[in-house]
């Protein structure tokens, strides 16, 4: 029988610093929960949102798998492997941290902010050369169905990480019903509502809720109103 959890939106923490709100899924820097560290190799899960020209300063990263998902707005990054890039809705962003990198990620434009998921997940592999890989998903996006934008092969589509873990994105109009089978029968899934109500097998979630299901191999998925959805399933052993 299949294995839940719930994660509201209500029951997020709130780490307000400004120029910055961030919604915490999971536990993350000075706020601590022992039953919010993580879903698997799923460590953090921050919903955040930068005020026009700020953002977060150099800092250093190791042997984490970093993905950024901009909702709204642009946000620049810059690193030490010489990368600059701006990120915007509709890309996904991955960096491997490996051995060691340094970043720093701002709100590229002075006037609106920028909302953007930032994703933690555990390597399989630890002390690998630092990366950075970027892609556009949403041109291959198509209406009621499921687009892949992170696997673990480097010839597939999306970006690719150091990790038995695969993300989709959906937009689905209301009363639509989709399945979706994993990849690996030991891994879990962690639904993440980005817009609108959805409900997974017979669990209701609504805009910014998470939930998490394993110990099953497929789970049903219908719109209850037009909703935008993030699918990432990994692996359940960390």
């Amino acid at each position: 029988m299949a294995q839940t959890i719930l994660h509201t939106a209500a029951t997020r923490t709130l780490a307000d610093h400004g120029w910055l709100k961030s919604y915490q899924t999971f536990s993350f820097g000075m706020q601590y929960n022992p039953e919010r560290i993580q879903f698997g190799a799923l460590r953090v899960l921050n919903d955040d949102w930068v005020n026009g020209g700020k953002g977060f300063g150099e800092h250093p990263h190791d042997n984490m798998e970093i993905i950024s998902i901009p909702l709204e707005g642009a946000l620049q990054h810059e690193d030490s492997l010489e990368n600059v890039a701006v990120i915007e809705a509709g890309e996904i962003q991955v960096m491997s941290a490996g051995t060691g990198i340094y970043h720093k990620e701002f709100n590229k434009n002075r006037n609106e902010p920028v909302k953007f998921l930032q994703i933690w997940l555990f390597p399989n592999q630890r002390n690998v050369t630092p990366r950075y890989h970027q892609e556009r998903y949403d041109t291959l996006m198509k209406p009621n169905q499921l687009t892949q934008v992170l696997s673990p092969d480097k010839d597939d589509q999306g970006v690719w990480i150091y990790q038995e873990a695969w993300f989709n994105i959906g937009k689905f109009d209301k009363g639509i019903k989709t399945d979706y089978h994993f990849k690996n029968k030991d891994n879990g899934l962690y639904v993440f509502v980005i817009k609108g109500d959805v409900k997974i097998n017979d669990q209701i979630l609504n805009e910014r809720d998470g939930f998490g299901i394993w110990e099953t191999e497929h789970v049903t998925i219908e719109a209850i109103n037009n909703m935008e959805v993030l699918l990432m399933e990994v692996p359940m052993n960390y």
